[in-house]
C-alpha cells in the first residue's frame, strides 16, 4: 500500500499564534503516523511561486493522511491556523513503484 503525504505551503503571519497551531496538531499528527520529511528550511523556487514555509509530512497510508485531515482533532488545529496564515495543502498518494 503506497504511503500519503501532505505537501503544504504556508504563509505565516503571526509566528507566535502559529506556535499555537504546531502544539496542537501534535496529536493527530501522532494518532495518525505523521513524520515530517520537510519542515522549513532553505529553499529555491527555479520556477513557478512559492510560500514562505514548505512542509511535506509523511503518513503510512494515503487513507491515513485523507482521515488526519478530515480529524475533528486536526480541523481544530487548522482553525488557529486559518487565523493568521495562507497557504495550500495538497494530499497526495505515494509512489509505490
Amino acid at each position: 500500500m503506497p504511503k500519503g503525504y501532505w505537501i503544504g505551503r504556508v504563509d505565516v503571519d503571526d509566528a507566535e499564534t502559529y506556535k499555537k497551531y504546531v502544539a496542537a496538531n501534535a496529536k493527530p499528527f501522532a494518532e495518525y503516523g505523521a513524520r515530517f520529511l520537510v519542515r522549513g528550511g532553505v529553499f529555491e523556487t527555479p520556477e513557478g511561486t512559492s510560500r514562505s514555509r514548505n512542509v511535506v509530512i509523511e503518513f503510512p497510508s494515503y487513507q491515513a493522511a485523507l482521515e488526519c485531515y478530515a480529524s475533528a482533532a486536526y480541523q481544530a488545529a487548522k482553525a488557529i491556523r486559518d487565523a493568521v496564515s495562507t497557504g495550500d495543502i495538497v494530499i497526495v498518494e505515494g509512489y509505490d513503484g
